[in-house]
């Protein structure tokens, strides 16, 4: 499956997850929710994945969490939170950047427009 058709499916999920369950619930809950939307699909989803990473030469194992890899190819980062900061934007770039996963989605299910607040990410990859 391509990259495009794999976030046009999670961005599907996600709306179908934010009509069905609407704005100021726990994190948790939406990530529940797009497990089962996205599996429903038959599409592969691992949630709170293990980042490791090095420093000064060290490897540092099972520092970070990623909240969905779906087809281990996108990097989702769920929030539900009142505005979107710079720092959760950067935190999903770091995440990618780590995973060596070239896209991401940074979504805030709370909100009152879920159309804006769904932002899609992407980085270079050096091999």
């Amino acid at each position: 499956m391509e990259i495009n058709d794999i976030t046009y499916k999670i961005i599907g999920a996600v709306y179908k997850v934010y009509n069905n369950l609407g704005p100021g619930l726990l994190e948790s809950a939406y990530k529940i929710a797009m497990v089962h939307e996205l599996s429903k699909q038959n599409i592969k989803v691992d949630t709170e994945v293990s980042i490791d990473i090095e420093y000064d030469g060290e490897p540092i194992k099972n520092v970070y969490r990623i909240d969905l890899l779906v087809e281990d190819s996108v990097v989702v980062e769920l929030k539900s939170v009142s505005k979107l900061k710079d720092i959760h934007h950067k935190q999903l770039l770091t995440y990618m950047k780590l995973a060596k996963k070239p896209v991401g989605l940074l979504v805030n299910f709370n909100t009152t427009n879920i159309r804006t607040s769904i932002c899609r990410k992407i980085i270079s990859i050096s091999k």
